[in-house]
């Protein structure tokens, strides 16, 4: 069997498109690159859906955390006190047994303790209280005079909230921001030991590796192969992330545009 020939038979296996049952002897470099990388779609497809529905309710939260009215402000503070307090894999843990109960109570809950479902809720209220708290340290550091000058031309409210403060918020975080980026597509691969099920072998890009290393009991080519794809996927996101960035700070002299540091997580 040529590389081409695994390519049309696994390339889309994750999907369930393509042979449905996996290598079982003579494994080759080309069928662990080509089913790794197959995975590797359900990782980007949680981070990537996590990472943009994530956005809107970070924002909400900065917001809400900023705000006068007692109520919202320690709701704000208390969703992101949870969310940060607690390793995101204890998370995994309880959302699934909680979507378990769901599911006896009703058949319509039965998609939530389905990884590409429940895992995805849990990655989209993580990223939203981290994100939340960069975008809350941004929105108080938007400088005063900018305030000022946007009630001097008459803009108050939403207007002003558009037009001035959430586009400063956005270029004071974004740095950061692109950071929490990287971290969340990284902390993709907890689905697979949470208890979300991977339906028919269906798995992410540490499901196949995990099951070439245990199978040929050599973790020393699979998981480099991984890696290697998380580190292209990271190449990616701050080439993306970088051009959003000069997007944002394009009116700025070129001395005080700030650029992207890449600074992982190495505890969270």
């Amino acid at each position: 069997m040529s590389c081409w020939d695994v390519v049309a038979d696994y390339g889309l296996r994750s999907l369930g498109i393509g042979e449905r049952l996996l290598p079982r002897d003579d494994f080759t470099l080309c069928q662990q690159v080509v089913l790794i990388g197959s995975g590797m779609i359900w990782n980007v497809y949680f981070g990537v859906l996590a990472l943009a529905s994530g956005f809107f309710l970070a924002t909400a939260l900065a917001v809400g955390k900023a705000s006068r009215v007692l109520p919202v402000r320690k709701a704000a503070e208390w969703f992101i006190f949870v969310f940060r307090g607690s390793p995101l894999f204890i998370q995994f843990f309880f959302a699934y047994f909680l979507f378990l109960s769901l599911k006896s109570v009703s058949p319509l809950f039965d998609p939530l303790s389905s990884a590409w479902l429940g895992a995805l809720i849990v990655l989209f209220f993580n990223t939203a209280a981290y994100s939340g708290e960069i975008f809350y340290g941004a929105l108080l550091s938007v400088p005063r005079g900018d305030i000022e000058a946007a009630d001097a031309y008459g803009f108050s409210g939403w207007p002003r909230f558009r037009r001035i403060v959430w586009p400063t918020m956005l270029r004071l975080a974004w740095p950061a921001y692109t950071n929490e980026a990287i971290f969340l597509f990284h902390a993709t691969t907890l689905v697979f030991f949470s208890g979300f099920p991977a339906w028919q072998q269906r798995g992410d890009a540490l499901y196949y590796a995990s099951y070439f290393a245990d199978k040929t009991f050599n973790p020393f080519v699979a998981y480099p192969i991984l890696a290697g794809y998380f580190i292209l996927l990271t190449l990616v996101i701050i080439a993306l992330f970088g051009a959003i960035n000069r997007r944002l700070n394009r009116h700025l002299p070129q001395a005080r545009r700030s650029k992207l540091r890449y600074r992982p997580n190495l505890l969270r």
